[in-house]
C-alpha cells in the first residue's frame, strides 16, 4: 500500500489541508492519505487548544472521504512528539506499506533542525508541496536539493510542470509537487473567531459546528 502521511497541529484544519491532501493522493496514486495530528510538540504555543480537540475536528472533516484515515499515535505519546520517533511506530504498524511524508516547503527547510533529520529521509520518501507564500525555488538553499537545478524549480512555480522526483538519499525519493494554493491559513481563522467574525467556506460545516459547540479559540464575540 502506499500511505500519505500528514502531520501538523490541524489548530484548526482547514480546506488548505483536505485540497493539499485530495491532489497529494491524486497525482501520487496513494491509496490512503493517514492524518496525524500533532500531541505535544517541541515548540508549544499558547494558542494551541487541546489535542483531543484538534483530533475531533480532523476526524469530522474527513469523515466522507473514503481515501482518508486518522491516526491517533500522537495524541497518545506521552511527553513531545518528535516527527522522527512517529515515523519509526508508523514504519512498524504498517511494515508492508510505502510511506510518503507530506511536508510544506517552509516546514522542509526546517528540516535539518529537526531530531536526525538524515534518518528521517532514509525511512520515507519525502513530498514537498509549495504552501502559499512560499516558492520551489525558496528550496534552492537546502541541503537535500543539491541535486535539483534551479531551473526545474522555476519551472514547478511557473506550472511548466506539476511534479517532480529526484533521490534524497540511498533508499528513498523525495516528490516536489504541485498543488492548488488555497490561501486559508489556521491562525486567520482563530483570529476572525475570537473577532466574532464569518469563518464560513474556510473550513468544513462539521469542523465549525465542532468549534460553536466546544467554545474553542474563543476569546471574544462568537461565530456567526
Amino acid at each position: 500500500m502506499k500511505l500519505g502521511i500528514y502531520g501538523g497541529t490541524f489548530n484548526p484544519i482547514h480546506y488548505g489541508h483536505l485540497r493539499t491532501a485530495e491532489e497529494v493522493l491524486e497525482k501520487l496514486s496513494l491509496d490512503k492519505v493517514l492524518f496525524v495530528p500533532a500531541g505535544k510538540t517541541p515548540f508549544e504555543k499558547p494558542e494551541m487548544v487541546k489535542a483531543l480537540h484538534r483530533f475531533n475536528m480532523v476526524k469530522a472533516a474527513i469523515a466522507d472521504n473514503p481515501g482518508f484515515e486518522i491516526s491517533d499515535i500522537e495524541i497518545k505519546t506521552k511527553g513531545k512528539s518528535f516527527t522522527f520517533n512517529t515515523i519509526m511506530k508508523l514504519k512498524d504498524k504498517f511494515v508492508d506499506s510505502k510511506l510518503y511524508f507530506i511536508l510544506g516547503t517552509d516546514a522542509f527547510l526546517d528540516l535539518p533542525h529537526w531530531k536526525h533529520p538524515d534518518r528521517i529521509v532514509n525511512l520515507v520518501n519525502i513530498v514537498i508541496i509549495a504552501r502559499p507564500g512560499f516558492a520551489f525555488t525558496d528550496l534552492s538553499s537546502s541541503p537535500y536539493l543539491k541535486k535539483v537545478s534551479k531551473k526545474i524549480l522555476k519551472d514547478l512555480d511557473k506550472g511548466v510542470r506539476d511534479r517532480f522526483s529526484f533521490d534524497i538519499s540511498e533508499k528513498q525519493k523525495a516528490i516536489l509537487c504541485k498543488v492548488t494554493g488555497l490561501d486559508i491559513s489556521a491562525s486567520n481563522i482563530r483570529n476572525l473567531i475570537m473577532s466574532g467574525k464569518n469563518v464560513k467556506y474556510l473550513l468544513p460545516d462539521s469542523v465549525e459546528s465542532y468549534i460553536i459547540s466546544k467554545k474553542l479559540y474563543k476569546k471574544v464575540g462568537a461565530i456567526r
